[in-house]
């Protein structure tokens, strides 16, 4: 059987091993379900996104929303957004 290592942060580790303990499952079993899964379906078994205000449409949407700020289309107050 194999041994894998890996750093993790301590919070992390003890949070998850708190969690863990009151499902009444080990880290090294959950891990194996995970690594099984992964093999199995070829692929994570969970989304992996990146913060969406970086994604490519919502930068479009800012990019548009300066150019009618620019343009005078666009004023903002204290408090809202006001498209004229």
């Amino acid at each position: 059987m194999a041994q894998i290592s890996f750093r993790v942060d301590d919070d992390v580790k003890l949070s998850a091993e708190q969690t863990l303990d009151t499902i009444g499952l080990s880290m090294s079993s959950v891990l194996n379900v995970f690594l099984k899964t992964i093999a199995r379906e070829k692929r994570i078994p969970f989304e992996l996104t990146a913060d969406p205000f970086y994604s490519a449409s919502n930068i479009r949407y800012l990019e548009q929303k300066m150019e009618d700020y620019k343009n005078g289309k666009l004023k903002f107050t204290a408090h809202e957004l006001i498209e004229e």
